[in-house]
Parts: C-alpha cells; sequence; structure tokens
C-alpha cells in the first residue's frame, strides 16, 4: 500500500465562507498515482469544516443563513462563554461541529468516485488568517 500527504494552506479574508476545493483533491490523488484506495480531506483547525454538497450558490447562501440563525457570531462574552477566553469565536466553533471536520472519498480507477454533483467543500467560519486542509491518499 502507498500513501501521499498534502497540506492545502487557505487564508479566506471572510469571516464565513465556503470554498471548493474538488479540483486540488483531485490534483493530489493524480499526484499520487494510486489507482485504488480512499483519501480523507480534513480541515486542520477547528473554526473550519470540510464537507461534500452540490455547488449552488443559493444552497450556499442558504447555509449561510442557517448557521448564523443557529449560532450567531457576537464576539460578547454573554452569549458563548469560550468567548471569556479572550476569544471572539465560539459561534465558529459550533457551526464548525455542525458542518462536519472531514470527508473521506472513494478513489476508484485513479479517480475520485463521486455521486451525482458532489464536490468537496472547505468552509470556513472565522477567517482572516492561514488555514490548513490536509489531504491524505492511501491505496495502491
Amino acid at each position: 500500500m502507498k500513501s501521499h500527504r498534502e497540506i492545502i494552506t487557505l487564508n479566506i479574508p471572510n469571516r464565513m465562507e465556503f470554498v471548493n476545493i474538488t479540483r486540488r483533491v483531485a490534483d493530489a490523488v493524480k499526484t499520487s498515482g494510486i489507482q485504488e484506495g480512499l483519501v480523507l480531506v480534513n480541515a486542520m483547525h477547528i473554526t473550519a469544516s470540510v464537507f461534500i454538497n452540490d455547488d449552488e450558490s443559493g444552497l450556499h447562501q442558504d447555509y449561510k443563513r442557517w448557521l448564523e440563525q443557529l449560532a450567531p457570531f457576537d464576539p460578547s462574552p454573554s452569549r458563548y462563554a469560550h468567548n471569556r477566553t479572550g476569544e471572539d469565536n465560539g459561534d465558529a466553533h459550533h457551526k464548525r461541529q455542525i458542518m462536519g471536520r472531514e470527508v473521506v472519498v472513494a478513489i476508484t480507477e485513479g479517480k475520485l468516485d463521486f455521486g451525482p454533483w458532489e464536490q468537496i467543500f472547505y468552509g470556513e467560519f472565522d477567517g482572516r488568517r492561514n488555514k490548513r486542509i490536509l489531504i491524505k491518499i492511501i491505496g495502491e
């Protein structure tokens, strides 16, 4: 069995944003030379997410609105106890928990083995600094 590891570094200027990283993951699979296996893609920060869904702008707007309703941004220490530590990102931790940390995708014949419309996204919930995404590929 072979393995391959890559890191993507992003710096998202907005507090919350979704970035399609499918092409970058597919490129890593190609570089790895692995024909049959699995790829793990995960956000290496506790205020960011990786998830799979449709690349449709209305859906992304819906996600932003829904997440803001569930865990509204509020830098004060009154809403989120976490903000009592001097941070202002209590909401981002909750948003990440809802959207998830990672995805695993099958690799078949050297390509991502997706269902219709599936794409891989990085979800940022506390932007404005460098964040890393791990791509770990294993297989043969």
